[in-house]
């Protein structure tokens, strides 16, 4: 029997097919280079070979876009007539909840895989990548944590696995292991994004924005290559520490630079776009058409149904668009969902839909409903895809919605609850002023 480099099955591989399939999974788990045609050609070297169009059908579904789901449910249909083992049937399983939009289901049918089979280095990326997807920051930690006893330093792809744990790590709260564990990862692989984004992100958490900004400069080459998948992320996270030093033009920049300059059709890109210019006109940036030309590609990939959190982001393009018919109509689609079919509609209906309503009150100026909706719904948002960093639009336009509608004991609150976590952070000091200015005026006027 054929095997991969974790010494696991790879039935209707052979030699060539095999090679092809290891270089696929590094790939994907670096974010560099193209996956997606390393497991062609391992296919086309072993038409018979199931799990590379395994691999296939998880990148399709973990992209949370609607044709790459479509593309993902017609391998699922391909493999029936392929052969089959045990590992081809783990997947296989947990493939069909995901793409039915049991995503909870899913990623627990892999996490009992992996207890038994901890060196299945794919189960336990896209296991790893579902629970970011659900936002469920312990199984982030955990899944990883609990496989890592089977693996050692001189295993393929045991540096990316130390990149995941810093990342749940972070998610959960540990920030000093979060940082030792993703500064180990990038030391043994330089190239490994996610570790280096896990170290990105408890500096984000921490306030640390010089010390993010510097992290970032000084590991550009390897995260910020043409070939790496995830740079638009990372630049992302870059221009977030400028921000926070109150350096608007520089995450301008940054936005039309990296972030957009290409035009990125890709699902996670693009919320990363939507985020930064939302952040940028919380801020007062007059930020110009950027607006229209991303709720434009944003039409192919909010369909309501694929995924929620890229809906909400698609929200706020359509908005800065001045294109509220089609906030409007996402939001009436999501009402009248009833009683959700998938976790997916569970989560439009629950979390999607008060986040959606917030978001549009606080752009008409209505900032009375902006903060109803929002302050209810950042408490339950953390079940809700993205990470902590992502999230944070959300207290953040809560705390604009109090300061700009005259809510003065609410908005000390949110600010000084901010400045707890971040007390250097330039923004959250210009917002305790504006916030100490407004009670100011309020107490004159009295």
């Amino acid at each position: 029997m054929i095997r991969d480099q974790h010494e696991n099955t790879l039935v209707g591989a052979n030699a060539e097919a095999a090679r092809l399939f290891d270089q696929a999974v590094e790939s994907f788990s670096l974010y560099r280079g193209d996956p997606v045609a390393l497991a062609t050609q391992a296919i086309q070297a072993a038409p018979q070979f199931s799990m590379a169009r395994v691999f296939m059908a998880w990148l399709g579904l973990i992209a949370t876009e609607p044709t790459a789901a479509a593309g993902a449910r017609a391998l699922m249909a391909e493999l029936e007539q392929h052969p089959r083992d045990a590992r081809i049937d783990a997947h296989l399983g947990a493939l069909r909840r995901a793409a039915a939009g049991q995503w909870t289901a899913g990623a627990q049918l892999l996490e009992r895989y992996s207890s038994a089979y901890p060196r299945d280095f794919l189960a336990l990326q896209v296991g790893h990548l579902l629970d970011f997807l659900r936002a469920d920051a312990r199984t982030l930690r955990d899944r990883i944590a609990s496989a890592l006893p089977h693996w050692s330093p001189d295993m393929p792809g045991f540096a990316q696995l130390l990149g995941m744990y810093a990342f749940g790590l972070e998610e959960t709260g540990d920030h000093a292991r979060a940082e030792a564990y993703g500064r180990r990862a990038v030391t043994l692989q330089p190239l490994d994004a996610w570790g280096h984004h896990a170290v990105a992100h408890v500096m984000e958490m921490q306030g640390r924005a010089e010390d993010g900004i510097g992290w970032m400069i000084a590991r550009e080459p390897f995260w910020g290559a043409a070939d790496n998948s995830f740079k638009v992320h990372n630049w992302w996270h870059r221009a977030l520490f400028h921000l926070d030093l109150g350096q608007h033009e520089e995450a301008l920049a940054i936005y039309d630079g990296p972030v957009r300059e290409a035009r990125s059709a890709v699902a996670y890109d693009m919320i990363d776009a939507s985020a930064m210019l939302w952040r940028l006109q919380l801020l007062g940036v007059d930020v110009g058409g950027r607006w229209q030309e991303l709720a434009q590609a944003w039409d192919a990939l909010a369909d309501g149904r694929t995924y929620a959190f890229n809906d909400w982001h698609a929200v706020m393009a359509w908005l800065g668009a001045g294109r509220e018919q089609d906030v409007e109509r996402l939001a009436k689609d999501w009402r009248d969902k009833g009683a959700a079919s998938t976790e997916n509609d569970r989560w439009a209906v629950e979390i999607g839909l008060p986040l959606v309503e917030g978001f549009k009150a606080f752009w008409r100026r209505d900032y009375a409903t902006a903060i109803d909706r929002l302050h209810k719904a950042r408490r339950f948002a953390c079940a809700f895809g993205g990470s902590n960093a992502q999230r944070d639009i959300i207290d953040w336009t809560l705390t604009e919605s109090a300061i700009r509608g005259g809510d003065f004991a609410l908005s000390q609150a949110l600010v000084q609850e901010r400045l707890a976590l971040k007390p250097h952070s330039v923004t959250g000091r210009a917002m305790l002023a504006r916030a100490a200015t407004s009670v100011s005026s309020r107490q004159r006027a009295a």
